[in-house]
């Protein structure tokens, strides 16, 4: 049930898109592959090199908000369909900054040699329960309910992303993952992968790997860009 998409554009920039569909096999895949063909194709007649950070968030926020009401239409004109949707986090990377938009429970991360910062704050019943303080990030991970989004792609007629922009250096890596990974493999292990382990192009494998040996409850899609 996910997809995922990403490229280059002149100028030392690149996007990255990873949706996770839901609704069952069949429309949770539909819902994320539709999602990300609307989307991409929004971004890619829109984004040209040099534009201000302030400009590519809105053609994310544009994007997202095209993504959306073609998924909703679609959930509405097969029975099969209904109900479907998606998360998506994207990532566009202009020079030394980056845009980050997101709807769901899909994360997109900040790595530096001296540790990890989650850019995003996850749309779910259990990250709200969390920053009320009614139970902890261990609490939450194991949460009977933290699989309930409380915002998702193509469920209402209209959703708005969250938007995030974040200066980075050279050395750094974006990774962009479905929970599949993030509910599985912990913050410090992905640091560790991404900087001590011993080959760069096997990191996404080597990530996927321990989330199947402790069980794989999900699709697991992972990207990384080095910046």
């Amino acid at each position: 049930q996910d997809d995922y998409r990403a490229g280059e554009l002149p100028g030392d920039a690149a996007w990255v898109l990873v949706c996770d569909g839901m609704g069952g096999a069949k429309a949770g895949g539909v819902a994320s592959e539709f999602a990300s063909s609307v989307f991409i194709e929004n971004m890619r007649s829109k984004l040209r090199m040099d534009m201000s950070v302030e400009y590519i968030s809105e053609i994310i926020s544009e994007s997202v908000a095209q993504a959306n009401i073609k998924v909703y239409e679609k959930s509405l004109s097969d029975k099969a369909y209904e109900g479907m949707g998606t998360t998506l986090v994207s990532a566009v990377l202009m020079g030394k900054q980056v845009v980050i938009g997101h709807v769901g429970d899909s994360r997109a991360y900040l790595l530096r040699p001296d540790g990890i910062t989650r850019l995003t704050r996850d749309h779910s019943l259990v990250e709200d329960m969390v920053r009320m303080g009614d139970i902890t990030e261990e609490e939450a991970r194991n949460h009977p309910n933290k699989n309930l989004l409380t915002r998702a792609i193509g469920t209402t007629e209209e959703e708005k992303c969250d938007i995030t922009i974040q200066e980075v250096n050279d050395g750094d890596f974006l990774l962009l993952c479905t929970d599949g990974l993030s509910s599985m493999v912990e913050e410090q292990e992905m640091l560790d992968e991404v900087y001590h382990g011993s080959e760069k192009q096997e990191i996404c494998d080597r990530l996927i790997n321990i989330a199947n040996s402790r069980g794989g409850r999900d699709n697991i899609t992972v990207v990384l860009i080095e910046v």
